[in-house]
This record gives structure tokens, sequence and C-alpha cells, in this order.
């Protein structure tokens, strides 16, 4: 594991890209009252576990919406608000012949056919030759158009972005770039339901947050709330693979990079670029960033299984951080079990 402390934490990335790019949001209490509208909305539950350093709390979102992950609170909730800002009188063909467009590395992916689905739309899903095929076929059984693009999540990216240019379609990326912050600030918002269950939940304040990152989404969302809730107490860590330290190396570079790497088993978390809403929140927020090895995101799984808690190495990747990190016996420390075991 390789530790990178923070040197803009409560200050701001000094890059000219970020000045036109928004902050996370912290307005918990919006997307809470638009969800408790949907029937399969309903709170994931608050777990301890045992085997690791100090009291663990595991906020365990395997279960969210039938979904398997988070992610059911990203894009879903973008396409929700989409069909209430038509008014129309029926919902479910509210956004009837419109077309949403993304690539995903995993779960971002049924969260976008989730919506499409639910609010009459249709949806198409790039998805690079990394993605396994099990994951595409759980996509075209939603009914969406699975189109497979590019050796790597960027390519892939690439190509989503082309087809919403060439088709008219409505793009939804779950990461945010110069020009596109919209749709991605409003998913990253989605995610504040999670952090406003996980905030009420804790029976005290955390000492220790781990927040596993991809683009950075749930880690921006969830750091930015904390420090609202909690303010500058908690020590909270960004975890990515060392083979996509996305944030870890903007925040050493002082500037948004694209980092290098292979293809790591953490998918969901393999990504070279992070969002840049994301980015310039957690160089704020975030007090370290800290990379794992493939071994290192592995080697946490069987302890989670026998607790009943299993994932896959990028849901499991914050608690593998915590258990190699020198935490004191008193640390009181929570983390997010992203997704269910595939």
């Amino acid at each position: 594991m390789h530790i990178l402390e923070n040197p803009w934490r409560g200050k701001a990335l000094p890059d000219d890209t970020l000045n036109e790019i928004p902050m996370p949001s912290t307005d918990a209490e919006a997307v809470e009252a638009l969800l408790r509208q949907c029937p399969s909305a309903g709170e994931t539950p608050l777990v301890e576990a045992g085997g690791l350093p100090g009291t663990v709390w595991i906020k365990d979102e395997r279960a969210r919406m039938g979904l398997g992950s988070f992610k059911a609170l990203g894009a879903a909730y973008v396409i929700a608000c989409e069909a209430a800002e038509t008014h129309a009188e029926d919902l479910k063909q509210a956004l009837a012949g419109r077309t949403y467009v993304t690539a995903s590395a995993g779960n971002h992916g049924m969260s976008v056919a989730a919506g499409a689905r639910v609010f009459g739309a249709d949806a198409v899903v790039f998805l690079a030759d990394t993605v396994p095929e099990g994951f595409a076929e759980r996509l075209r059984e939603k009914g969406v158009r699975v189109v497979r693009e590019g050796a790597e999540y960027e390519a892939s990216m690439a190509a989503a972005m082309k087809a919403a240019d060439d088709k008219g379609w409505t793009l939804l990326s779950d990461t945010s770039w110069p020009g596109y912050v919209m749709r991605p600030h409003r998913l990253m918002e989605g995610y504040l339901a999670m952090a406003a269950e996980a905030a009420r939940q804790m029976p005290q304040p955390p000492t220790h947050i781990f927040l596993q990152a991809g683009v950075g989404g749930l880690a921006g969302a969830c750091a930015a709330y904390f420090r609202k809730v909690w303010g500058d107490a908690p020590r909270i860590i960004v975890v990515e693979p060392s083979e996509a330290p996305a944030l870890q190396a903007a925040i050493e570079a002082g500037r948004f990079v694209t980092a290098k790497g292979g293809v790591s088993a953490m998918g969901r978390l393999d990504c070279k670029e992070a969002s840049l809403i994301a980015l310039k929140g957690l160089a704020r927020d975030a007090d370290a960033f800290v990379t794992i090895t493939e071994e290192e995101g592995a080697d946490v799984l069987p302890e989670l299984a026998a607790q009943d808690l299993a994932t896959t190495e990028s849901g499991g990747a914050g608690v593998a951080a915590l258990r190699l990190t020198d935490v004191p016996d008193e640390a009181v420390s929570l983390c997010i079990l992203s997704e269910m075991a595939q």
C-alpha cells in the first residue's frame, strides 16, 4: 500500500481547469425526498465487522434498490429528476423517445438501465473488452443495447461520447470534464442518500473513513457530506488500485493528469482519469490518498465472506486499505461495501 498525505487539504488544487467546476453537493434532503417516492427505495444496513483494527462499521450497499450496488443512487436518480421535470401525467412514459448512452466499467450501466426502463427511455451502454461478458448479459436482460468498444474504459467512454454527438442521444456519464458537469454533479448528489443514512446509523462519529474511488464519484460525494456532518475530526482516506491511481496522481502533480497502469481486477475502480468534480472536492476534503495492490485487494475477501459480507475487490477496497492501516485500538472506522460479489 502506498500512502500520499494530501498537501491541499482544506485548500484548492492549483489547477485552472477546475475554476469553473462546481464542488460536490451536500443537499441530501432533496435527494431523499425524491427517493421516498420510489417503491424500491429503502435504507441499506450498517453492520459491525470483526477481525479488523479498532471498531469497524460497514455500510452494506449490496442490496441497494435491487441492483446490487450503490450506483443505483446515481444515474437512476439523474433520470428520475429529468422525468419529474417534464411534469408528465404518466411518469412511466415521461422520457419516451429519449435514448441515454454511457460507458461503464460495471454498475453505472445498470443504474442507467434501471432509470431508463422506469421512465420509458432507451439505453445504450458501451463496454470495454475487459468488462466480463456476464455483466453484459445482465445489461441485455434489462433491455439495454450493449456495444463493445476499446481495450479500456477510456476508449469506451470516447465511443459513447461520439455516439451521443452523432445520434443526438443523451450522454449520462459518471465522470465530469470541462463543459460536461451538470449531469455528473446531479449523479454524485444521488450518492448523498447513502452518506446521510450512514451518518444517521453510526452510533458515534467515526475517527477514520475509508472511501474507494474509480473516477471518484462515491468518494467525492461522501467526503463532502461527512465533512458537513462531522467537520474536520474524521481522517478521510481515499483508496484506489495501484494500477489506476487517477486521484492520487493528480493530487501529487497538483493538477489533473491521466494515470498510467495496467488492467486491475478492481474493475469498477480501474479508471485512469478522475471526475473533475470529485477531484476538486477531494483535494479539499480528503486527508490522504492510498493505493493498494491486486493482492492486497483480494486478500480481504475471504475475511469479509466469512462474515456474510461477500463482495468483489472493488467493493471491499476500502476495507482492504483499513486492514493494512495502523489505526489505534480505540479507532472507530467507517467503510462502504459498494457492491455484491459477481
